[in-house]
């Protein structure tokens, strides 16, 4: 073992994730996009005329020839077609991309299933690696606390439609059943029809209801099978070597953003928190139902043949006095079938539930169900009683399946999170404390510490702030709205359980005060409480995580010191106390790439981590790390797999949660293989990270040379993108150059793109940085994947750090970063960003190009240094042959983009073809680019 992170893991290897790995499948996957493309084609010929295919044929021979005659002949013909024409181009283009991605995903799905097979699944060798090289003392502490949580988000990168992705996934199921090749051929053009039919423009913005109606389709998905596959797999590898997860265990449990997610997105009130939770809770109990309606038929046990439990015996006196009509309706059929009888009983509390959830009715003990604790209760009595009456391998067959549902998705589908800005809370309890006027300084006027002293002596008394019953005259809407939230988290508490909802998260905490503040409003809602004891005896009550979120390299700096600060408080160390002596911390990698360009926010993100590491561990505090990862490498994106594993040593300890968000839960969750192959992968991970590497892999004195040799590297590299986005013109350069000012019209997410507050004016500061990537990369210049690594690199070879760079090709954190930054800069291409440049930025502002230019030339040469071959992905040529086909399709969509961008500009109002033609373009590239945002 030779690195802090994971075996093997040099910067030059290469992932394959995204793309298949085997010549053999990469053959087939290229049959399956020519035939598709094929009838794209015929379907393109018959709705438009062969003039518009041989048009399409046209621009594609056009664009290969661009790099030897220039590109005059492809301006001169776009510029020949009016606005229809123009928009169908585009759409063919954009369909062929929709149509690729899904092949790929089929074809990873089918290479991964083969690798499964073969008993070489992540999990398989995730368990090998544990029996041969873990403490057996740790192994079973480890799984009793395991616990990986993806967070869906609804951040507006996923530029397809639901209704075009349904249609995606029909394909790929006829793709997949091997049909005969006549029959799937007409079946796979019907659905090429109705794709090329349905419009793939959102008519209008989602709502942010939209948005939850489309994260749940997943997250339903992944409740009814993926889930379950994976932990079924798990136990199966556990049971291989003697092993077996702990009764209680949920090593996978799903969370989502979509309906919390307050900073910034004016829609989130807490009324529509109300009304997504819903949504959310329809849904979980309606795969519960189901999944009751299946099992009742597989336990047909008799008691004519087998015993029975005497605790199930009591259960079903008990349902029998709650649920009267219940028994009375079955117990003719299922008088000596006591699982059935007790699955009706379930499925009727099931039902019952469901109705509370849309009438908004109280709670009947007995007759429904508060949370999922009291439904797997019910489960698990059958469990253990057909156990006890040699039925194992029946628990072990529909009821384990329905038990592990349960234990990730409830009966509320997933844990929302709230997510708040600081300021909010400051400014409800000014309003607060001015009304009682008894602070010598109004607490408006107080510093950090000076807020940080009155809150932490407000949190440690027991009196009551907020008048319940009356808050009119205190305060504006915003205090109100505050408030209101907190109430509707205690609402979501009492309707669906704690797990619906028990973590706030806190956006620009900087500061204790910022925390304590959280601490004190949670209080009014009764969500936490000092019930006894002083100093360091204080005992508290808590229903609530309360999350501070670095999004800033100079938060991240600080993170450490925050950590203390909070802990050091005996009342806040009270209620992390009450939520089982774990503090969950939030890591925001968009607006650190943003802020400070991507090698420093990364390094900021690792060195972070190992301050908070220490920190925690000083105060006997168990650390939840909540990854805030986008899409792009921009904003954090990569591999999951190769993520965790290049975490500092002790970070991850058995419990991880990390967003998944925009395009990427498509790519990762649309086909059930690849859903519970990502989700074994980062499982498989966060084993292995949690058993195999809590103490450092080298030296501290090798690991002291790569830290200097990284500050280094880091320096340079902020220095260099700090000149960049400092740069007086860079603000109008990035408007010109890229579609930014236009994305808001695809109208792909409810939250706006620039922050409260934003005007007309060009100001990166107030836009926000999932349209920051998204905008860059849509010229192929995808600045923040790459911009000033190749600085930071020359920097360190010219400090004399050449050798220990090559030692740190072995270091998982800098293998991983160099490979994330080769795959972007395979994707970079200057040459198209010239076109973009030439035709659409002012002269004047050329320099800005000539700096980003000059940055990437720097970058390249230093990262070809530490990969394998003379050109980008040398050791991946597969996927460098994947993105070379792919470069044949997207470079029409990149010369129409330029040419409708320059039309669409020039006047007030557009042709609504011209928007139309413009937009497809947005939509068509981020599909061929994949990870856009």
């Amino acid at each position: 073992m030779s690195d802090t992170g994971q075996r093997s893991a040099r910067a030059d290897r290469v992932s394959t994730e995204g793309t298949v790995a085997s010549e053999s499948e990469h053959s087939a996957l290229r049959a399956d996009i020519r035939l598709l493309s094929t009838l794209l084609g015929r379907t393109v010929a018959a709705q438009h005329g062969d003039d518009m295919l041989e048009l399409v044929e046209k621009v594609r021979r056009l664009v290969r020839e661009v790099p030897e005659r220039g590109d005059t002949e492809i301006r001169d013909l776009l510029g020949e077609l009016d606005p229809g024409t123009a928009a169908v181009l585009g759409r063919a283009f954009a369909t062929y991309f929709h149509l690729a991605n899904l092949a790929e995903q089929l074809h990873r799905a089918e290479e991964r299933a083969a690798v499964h097979a073969d008993g070489r699944g992540p999990l398989h060798e995730v368990v090998d690696r544990l029996v041969a090289d873990a403490d057996p003392n740790e192994l079973d502490t480890a799984l009793s606390r395991l616990e990986l949580k993806p967070t869906f988000t609804a951040h507006p990168t996923e530029a397809q439609r639901q209704s075009v992705l349904g249609k995606l996934r029909a394909i790929a199921d006829v793709l997949a059943r091997g049909l005969p090749e006549e029959q799937a051929e007409v079946r796979l053009h019907r659905l090429v029809d109705l794709i090329w039919q349905t419009d793939e423009i959102r008519p209008e913005r989602p709502t942010v209801l939209d948005e939850a109606r489309s994260v749940s389709y997943y997250l339903d998905q992944l409740g009814r099978r993926s889930v379950p596959e994976v932990l079924s797999e798990l136990d199966e590898q556990l049971a291989r070597v003697g092993l077996h997860l702990p009764e209680g265990s949920r090593p996978l449990v799903l969370g989502c953003w979509v309906g919390g997610d307050r900073d910034g997105n004016p829609n989130v009130t807490a009324e529509l928190t109300l009304e997504t939770m819903r949504i959310y809770g329809e849904r979980g109990v309606r795969i519960q139902s189901e999944l009751l309606e299946d099992l009742v038929q597989e336990l047909s046990v008799s008691t004519r043949l087998v015993g029975v439990s005497e605790d199930l015996r009591r259960s079903l006196a008990r349902d029998r006095r709650a649920l009267p009509e219940v028994y009375d309706r079955f117990v003719r059929l299922n008088a000596e079938e006591p699982y059935r009888l007790k699955c009706s009983y379930i499925h009727a509390r099931l039902e019952n539930t469901r109705r509370r959830y849309v009438e908004g009715t109280p709670h009947q003990p007995g007759r429904d169900y508060l949370g999922a604790d009291e439904y797997l209760r019910d489960l698990v009595v059958m469990d253990r009683s057909l156990r006890a009456h040699q039925g194992e391998r029946i628990a072990d067959g529909g009821l384990r399946d329905v038990m592990r549902s349960a234990n990730a998705v409830g009966l509320h589908l997933a844990s929302v999170d709230v997510r708040e800005h600081t300021n909010f809370h400051h400014t409800a309890l000014q309003s607060l404390f001015d009304r009682l006027g008894e602070l010598d300084t109004p607490y408006g006027e107080l510093d950090h510490a000076g807020r940080t002293e009155v809150l932490s002596k407000e949190l440690a008394g027991r009196r009551a702030l907020t008048p319940r019953r009356n808050w009119e005259g205190i305060g504006d809407d915003s205090f109100k709205e505050t408030l209101e939230v907190f109430d509707c988290i205690r609402t979501v508490q009492e309707t669906y359980g704690e797990e619906a909802l028990h973590t706030y998260v806190i956006s620009m905490a900087q500061n204790v005060d910022d925390i304590l503040a959280v601490a004190v409003l949670a209080r009014e809602a009764g969500l936490v409480e000092i019930t006894g004891g002083e100093g360091d005896a204080v005992e508290a009550v808590a229903s609530i995580d309360i999350v501070p979120l670095f999004e800033t390299a100079t938060e991240l700096k600080i993170s450490g010191d925050l950590l203390d600060g909070m802990l050091s408080d005996p009342s806040y160390r009270a209620l992390v106390a009450a939520r089982g002596d774990v503090q969950e911390m939030m890591l925001g990698y968009s607006d650190s790439n943003k802020g400070a360009g991507l090698t420093t926010s990364q390094w900021s993100i690792h060195t972070a981590q190992r301050q908070l590491r220490d920190v925690a561990a000083k105060h006997g505090v168990r650390l939840r790390l909540f990854h805030g990862r986008g899409g792009s490498v921009g904003r954090g994106g990569g591999p999951a797999g190769e993520a965790i594993a290049a975490q500092p040593h002790g970070v991850v300890d058995a419990v991880m949660k990390v967003t998944e968000q925009g395009e990427v839960i498509s790519d990762k969750y649309s086909l059930p293989a690849l859903a519970k192959d990502n989700l074994e992968i980062m499982l498989s991970a966060v084993l292995d990270a949690t058993l195999l590497h809590q103490t450092s892999r080298v030296e501290a004195a090798t690991l002291k040379r790569w830290d200097e040799a990284m500050d280094v590297i880091s320096d340079a590299a902020q220095d260099a993108y700090t000149k960049l986005i400092e740069h007086e013109g860079l603000p109008d350069f990035f408007t010109q150059a890229t579609p930014v000012d236009e994305l808001s019209m695809l109208n792909v997410g409810s939250r706006p793109g620039k922050r409260p507050g934003a005007g007309g004016q060009t100001s990166l500061a107030d836009l926000r940085a999932i349209p920051w990537v998204f905008g860059w990369t849509q010229t192929r210049m995808i600045v923040p994947g790459w911009f000033g690594l190749g600085s930071g690199l020359k920097a360190a070879h010219d400090a004399g750090y050449s050798e220990v760079i090559d030692e740190m090709r072995d270091w998982a954190f800098f293998a991983n970063l160099i490979s994330n930054v080769e795959m972007t800069l395979a994707k970079t291409d200057m040459r198209i960003a010239g076109f973009y440049v030439s035709e659409l930025v002012d002269p004047e502002l050329q320099e800005v190009f000539e700096i980003i230019k000059a940055e990437h030339r720097t970058t390249e040469r230093e990262v070809l240094k530490l990969t394998p071959g003379d050109e980008l992905l040398g050791g991946n040529p597969l996927l460098r042959r994947t993105l070379d086909i792919r470069e044949g399709y997207l470079e029409p969509l990149h010369h129409l983009q330029v040419h409708t961008l320059a039309e669409r500009r020039k006047v007030d109002e557009p042709d609504p073809d011209l928007q139309r033609a413009l937009l497809l373009t947005v939509n068509g590239i981020s599909a061929g680019m994949r990870n856009t945002g």
